[in-house]
């Protein structure tokens, strides 16, 4: 049976990680690709889904491009009641031209805010910056935040090679944590300094790539202390936590292991002491790309059922027989109206 919104099955299903592009954004993507010194992850992802003819890039390019009557008539058709919208991977992130980058988010954040008030009660979002830019970007997040409405921060990964565990981000990371809105770190291909074996397996994407570069992320934000200098950050992964969730034990005794013999200047030790205290107290996870319920229950287990949220990954995976599949999963109601819907309202702010 086809699902249909409304919350007749109990809950709302709010899908938290989905994707939005903008003609600003495609055009400075061509201009990199069209550069003599193209980053090869950039090449892999972006010339596939703007220019492939087969028939899922060209579905993806489309609905990237629509915030409007098609994209709520794919949502319908899914039983998607709300979407919380985000600027495309890599974004702003891949772009050279830091005053080019800038323009293309705030452009992003003015569209996306302009389609949150014609269908307030399908569309939430979070804002884009360009964080080559941190004073820029800063500024851009607090505009995008207390003007335009939005009510969360996306970050494509890495930024032209660098994490934000870099000093030169945390002007970006404290805007954040002063506007109490959660940061999304969605995947992006890996950087040149460590996609070469991916890229000559064709694993560089989202079939292992991303999950990689995305959970490493993730941890060098934990174990170089930065959720210690901003406790009260709040951040969001995706693809049931990059794998992160299934590491915990591991993480934890190397983690302590590196920490006590001294065996890397760069991990000290940190005031919660364990990796997973970490991921239980500072990251939410969605599930998107993993319409698996084994996952899902483990990672509610592990982490705690109130830190983990619906995603589809519109329109990169969306059938809807993944979505059936979740409702027929094998948990009591209050915890799926957690993971479908008020996780997602409280985290979101979504009323």
């Amino acid at each position: 049976m086809t699902p249909k919104i409304g919350g007749e099955q109990g809950y709302l299903r709010i899908a938290t990680e989905e994707a939005f592009t903008t003609p600003e954004l495609v055009a400075a993507f061509r201009d990199e690709l069209a550069a003599p010194d193209v980053d090869p992850g950039f090449q892999s992802l972006i010339g596939f889904y703007l220019d492939h003819p087969a028939e899922r890039p060209q579905f993806i390019a489309r609905a990237l491009l629509d915030l409007g009557e098609a994209r709520i008539a794919d949502m319908d058709a899914r039983g998607i009641d709300r979407q919380v919208l985000a600027l495309t991977a890599p974004a702003t992130n891949a772009l050279r031209d830091v005053d080019r980058a800038t323009m293309v988010a705030q452009t992003a954040n003015d569209r996306l805010a302009e389609a949150i008030a014609k269908y307030p009660t399908r569309f939430s979002g979070m804002a884009a910056c360009a964080a080559q830019d941190a004073p820029r970007a800063a500024r851009e997040i607090e505009r995008a935040v207390t003007k335009l409405g939005l009510t969360a921060v996306v970050i494509n990964s890495h930024i032209l090679g660098e994490y934000l565990d870099n000093p030169k981000f945390f002007e970006v990371l404290e805007a954040i944590e002063a506007l109490q809105v959660p940061l999304y770190i969605h995947p992006s291909t890996p950087p040149a300094s460590m996609i070469g074996p991916m890229l000559e397996a064709g694993l560089d994407g989202a079939i292992f790539g991303f999950g990689v570069e995305t959970g490493m992320h993730a941890l060098r934000i934990i174990t170089a202390g930065v959720l210690d200098r901003f406790p009260r950050l709040q951040i969001v992964i995706g693809h049931m936590g990059e794998a992160l969730p299934f590491w915990l034990y591991r993480l934890d005794f190397m983690h302590q292991a590196g920490v006590r013999t001294g065996r890397y200047e760069c991990m000290k030790p940190l005031r919660k002491e364990k990796v997973s205290n970490y991921l239980r107290e500072h990251f939410h996870i969605t599930n998107s790309g993993v319409a698996w319920p084994e996952a899902i229950r483990f990672t509610q287990k592990v982490i705690g059922e109130d830190r983990v949220l619906y995603a589809m990954d519109y329109p990169y995976q969306c059938p809807v027989e993944e979505v059936a599949a979740l409702d027929a999963m094998d948990m009591p109601l209050e915890t799926k109206r957690k993971f479908f819907q008020t996780n997602a309202e409280r985290l979101f702010k979504i009323a």
